[in-house]
């Protein structure tokens, strides 16, 4: 089949159209088209063939098309003739189904700089520049603001969260991290655990997949372990002094990793025993429980603002203040090898954090004010931009699929309802 495009002068090109969505599947032949189609002319093209093919439908599909495992985003043969592709040969391209845009649903307004947020079920949690935590529903309702540090609060990380009770951790420039226990039914908190031993500002937290332990870093470059039971030394009532009680309600790290030269700025549990660290130093950090000690180490050239693992690809992307994000396969044999390179803020990159259901997506959040959503297969421009926040963006969360949330120094968290679901298949 040929497709002709009017005006064309770049000649013919033929194409191989193929996809794992088995029920967009259209006839396994070679197409003739113009070497200067878009996305827009491949979309005409693709929805005609599957007519042709019997697909029903009410709404016309809109798709996204990959040559080699990249996306397609200028016209077919420019794209073709910078990866210095031949046009000679029959060209193999992949269709998907392109995502839903994400919708804004909510701002959750604070007093101040909102610098940590993260969702479970129908519950947001956030920190922020007034020294307090504030905890919020899907649907926009604030239900609770928690005061207890004394500095701004950087980390917040759910433990566990049940009809009855949840758990939860939050870690400030007061150099604390505090173990919360919420009684939902009550709606009142109790802080349980003062987490005591860095010696200066902790800048994030995050919990083991099995919500044991939990790992902070700190602007004095230690990471620590800490365990994250809430009943063990638990506070009794009964106890008779209150000095005996700050006492015993003190908790100290279980283990503390040396390694890194300046603030650590971002942690991510890779699996029970091991963990991965950002550093303003220029490192990665891959850290061994089990050995005590690093395991694997990457260097940029650039500070580490953030940086966010997935499990279902095993990637690890960081946020940099040189406005690009970065993409690291840490089963690479290179240490410095970096896999791609996301090019579209326009000032430092503050937050990053990946899809927990789709192995391909991931957002950032930037000083231009911006949360972009990225398909890691498309390094040169996100699929989407997310607008509303007036300053800068300091933190994002996606730990609800449902939800992408942010917040900035405008003082708000910004929620947008996300319709994306988990990839077809898994790439590893």
């Amino acid at each position: 089949m040929s497709l002709s495009i009017t005006g064309a002068t770049e000649g013919q090109l033929q194409i191989h159209l193929f996809t794992k969505q088995k029920q967009y599947a259209v006839p396994d032949v070679p197409y003739s088209i113009r070497a200067n189609v878009g996305n827009k002319e491949l979309n005409v093209l693709l929805n005609t063939l599957l007519n042709d093919a019997g697909y029903k439908s009410t709404e016309k599909v809109e798709f996204d098309f990959l040559l080699n495992g990249e996306f397609v985003k200028i016209p077919l043969g420019q794209h073709l003739k910078e990866r210095e592709i031949s046009f000679e040969d029959t060209v193999d391209l992949e269709y998907v189904e392109r995502y839903p845009a994400p919708e804004p649903q909510d701002c959750l307004l604070h007093d101040d700089w909102v610098s940590a947020v993260q969702a479970k079920d129908d519950w947001i949690l956030t920190g922020s520049y007034d020294n307090t935590l504030n905890l919020w529903n899907t649907k926009g309702k604030h239900t609770l603001t928690i005061p207890g540090h004394v500095a701004p609060v950087k980390g917040v990380a759910w433990i566990s969260l049940d009809n009855q009770t949840g758990v939860f951790a939050s870690a400030s420039h007061d150099q604390n991290v505090m173990l919360w226990e919420w009684n939902v039914v009550a709606n009142s908190v109790e802080c349980v655990h003062v987490c005591k031993g860095h010696e200066r500002g902790v800048g994030c937290v995050a919990v083991n997949p099995s919500k044991t332990q939990m790992a902070t870093g700190s602007m004095d470059t230690m990471l620590k372990i800490w365990s994250t039971d809430v009943q063990g030394d638990k506070i009794e009532p009964s106890a008779s002094k209150k000095a005996k009680l700050e006492q015993e309600n003190v908790r100290t790290p279980i283990s503390t990793l040396a390694g890194h030269r300046e603030f650590v700025s971002g942690v991510q549990w890779m699996d029970n025993s091991t963990i991965v660290t950002s550093s303003w130093d220029h490192t990665l950090k891959i850290w061994d429980l089990s050995l005590g000690g690093i395991k694997t180490e990457f260097t940029g050239n650039k500070s580490f603002f953030d940086l966010s693992y997935s499990p279902l690809n095993g990637m690890i992307v960081t946020a940099s203040p040189d406005k690009n994000l970065r993409l690291y396969d840490p089963r690479s044999k290179y240490a410095t090898f970096v896999k791609n390179t996301y090019l579209g803020h326009t000032q430092w990159v503050q937050t990053c954090r990946w899809s927990t259901t789709n192995e391909y997506l991931f957002v950032s959040g930037a000083y231009d004010n911006h949360v972009k959503l990225w398909d890691y297969r498309s390094p040169k421009a996100p699929i989407y931009e997310l607008i509303g926040h007036e300053d800068k963006v300091l933190a994002c969360d996606w730990s609800n699929p449902k939800y992408i949330l942010s917040g900035g120094s405008d003082n708000a968290v910004r929620v947008f309802k996300s319709k994306i679901s988990g990839s077809a298949s898994n790439i590893i």
